[in-house]
């Protein structure tokens, strides 16, 4: 009788489980069993692993094998557990020495020649490794970069598992022609094998979704929707824009993951995590610091805007622009179904998705921008008299944008069709992203002295009531912002909102509190009533 055991990691969203992969060997007809509930593509790991290990030279065991993954109650699926189940056989076995298999952490897919395939969630697993105090871990090679970013932990990346039974055995290590595939593979877009060798890798840094090189000044005019893309930025307000077709909607909603500051590490960890669940993250670049930017399409599944699908669920589009931003072009084309599924992670900041099988818990506080057109032609407006809208078809195109959904947006800016003088150039042209990004970033760190000792980080986290408590606008400041709710203007809600971005737009401005000018100007980005105060912020328009 022999006995092994190694250890893998389930994952459930971006949180991870370490679990231990058991092999025992007995006398009796030859068979293998595998418990600890797996699903399908786990159970179907039998196979795998025994052409992996007779194609990778060692002899697979004729007794009663059982392989079983404890915690039993804790569910399991995906082809990631293969490394391990194979090595734990090989142990029972006494191939390799079961001492040496005790304190490893093993995830990669075996391919049926031997080579191990990347998998996805390499770095959400290696963080549940380190967390449960794991200091070796073995993964794909072309993933090694990824899991390297992880501190405290020894990551070995191999090719194959001839390479793995060599190191493990002392014996030289063969080696191995990088994978030959044409492609990505399908389930982790982006990735590629590196240079050859079986060694540990380290990480490089490197950037989200967003495109760099769109530059702010590009867009000409729209000094109210400037301004208001640079207070969104600021404190992380949510961003409605209204306008009729060419007017830089989709532009301006580009260029705003540019001037936010760049991801600290906790966050960088964080965001890639969710890129790496999602298998999003590209090889050589396995440490995602800049916000990321998500534009879903407006015939997006609820599913993929807030995460689900069949199996085990996946990131959306919410959690993949988690610490950035997300982008809903033509918004009342989106179904009302998927768009009311937004409004519980815009105020918890991260979406629950209950399965049978279990409940999965992604993060998801980003920034969200609504862009829109002012009637289903496009071309209602207060200077354009083409629209022949019927009022009937206006109000139903703005009906499908919810009151509820609308009232968790801070910022609501008209955006105005390009006159010709200004696309002729005869205006003073608008500041680059360089420049809003450093007065954007002077003001998150005013609002982080603010806010220090607090669990929040921008003006848009914070609670109403801790607001009113705790950080008081100057005398009189709120006045006119009261007299809008007594007359129905602003819910109770809609005043703590307008309070968060009075207080961003004292940031800007280095201002100490806000005053009744940041207040007019916050009521004004509210409801889009001008309040008789100009719409600039410094020298940024």
């Amino acid at each position: 009788m022999g006995f092994a055991r190694t250890c893998s990691v389930a994952l459930a969203g971006v949180e991870g489980v370490v679990v231990e992969v058991q092999a025992d060997l007995e006398p009796g007809v030859a068979a293998f069993t595998l418990v600890g509930l797996p699903d399908k593509s786990l159970t179907e790991s039998r196979d795998r692993v025994r052409a992996a290990v007779v194609n990778s030279g060692a002899e697979w065991p004729s007794k009663k094998l059982t392989v079983g993954l404890s915690p039993a109650s804790v569910p399991k699926g995906g082809s990631g557990f293969d490394l391990a189940v194979a090595c734990a056989v090989l142990g029972a076995a006494e191939r390799i020495d079961p001492r040496v298999l005790a304190d490893i952490v093993m995830i990669g897919e075996l391919g049926l020649d031997g080579r191990v395939r990347p998998v996805r969630g390499i770095l959400p697993a290696v963080l549940a490794a380190a967390d449960a105090g794991y200091e070796q871990v073995v993964v794909p090679e072309c993933a090694a970069a990824e899991a390297s970013l992880v501190p405290g932990v020894s990551v070995l990346g191999v090719r194959s598992l001839r390479q793995l039974i060599a190191v493990l055995t002392d014996e030289p290590v063969p080696d191995e022609e990088p994978d030959g595939q044409d492609g990505p593979d399908p389930l982790l877009a982006g990735l590629r094998m590196p240079g050859t060798g079986a060694a540990t890798a380290t990480h490089s840094a490197g950037a989200g979704q967003y495109e760099q090189g769109l530059d702010l000044a590009d867009v000409v005019g729209q000094i109210p929707a400037r301004m208001a893309v640079e207070v969104a930025a600021a404190g992380g307000h949510h961003l409605f824009l209204e306008g009729p077709p060419g007017a830089g909607k989709t532009m301006l909603a580009e260029r705003l993951p540019g001037i936010l500051p760049r991801l600290g590490r906790a966050d960088s960890l964080e965001v890639t995590a969710v890129h790496s669940v999602a298998g999003l993250l590209p090889v050589d670049k396995p440490l995602i610091d800049l916000a990321p930017y998500c534009a879903p399409h407006h015939s997006a599944t609820m599913q993929a805007l807030v995460g689900g699908g069949p199996g085990i669920p996946r990131p959306g589009a919410v959690s993949l622009s988690h610490r950035g931003v997300l982008f809903l072009d033509e918004t009342p084309e989106f179904s009302s179904r998927a768009l009311d599924a937004l409004r519980q992670p815009l105020e918890s900041g991260h979406v629950v998705i209950a399965r049978s099988a279990g409940v999965v818990r992604f993060p998801a506080r980003f920034l969200m921008v609504l862009a829109a057109n002012p009637c289903p032609c496009g071309r209602f407006s207060r200077r354009d008299t083409l629209c022949e809208c019927p009022p009937s078809a206006i109000r139903r195109y703005r009906a499908r944008l919810s009151g509820p959904l609308l009232d968790r947006v801070d910022l609501r800016v008209e955006v105005e069709a390009v006159t010709r003088a200004e696309l002729a150039g005869l205006g003073a042209r608008g500041e680059s992203t360089s420049t809003v990004a450093e007065r954007v970033r002077a003001a998150r760190e005013r609002a982080a002295t603010r806010l220090k000792g607090t669990p929040w980080r921008t003006n848009s986290e914070v609670p109403g009531r801790e607001l009113r408590g705790h950080w008081h606008p100057a005398s009189g400041a709120l006045e006119e912002a009261e007299r809008s709710l007594e007359r129905g203007v602003l819910t109770a809600r809609g005043l703590d909102r307008v309070l968060r971005v009075a207080w961003t737009v004292a940031d800007l401005v280095g201002r100490d509190r806000p005053d009744a000018t940041d207040v007019a100007l916050a009521l004004h980005l509210r409801t889009g009533v001008p309040r008789g105060v100009p719409m600039a912020i410094g020298a940024s328009v």
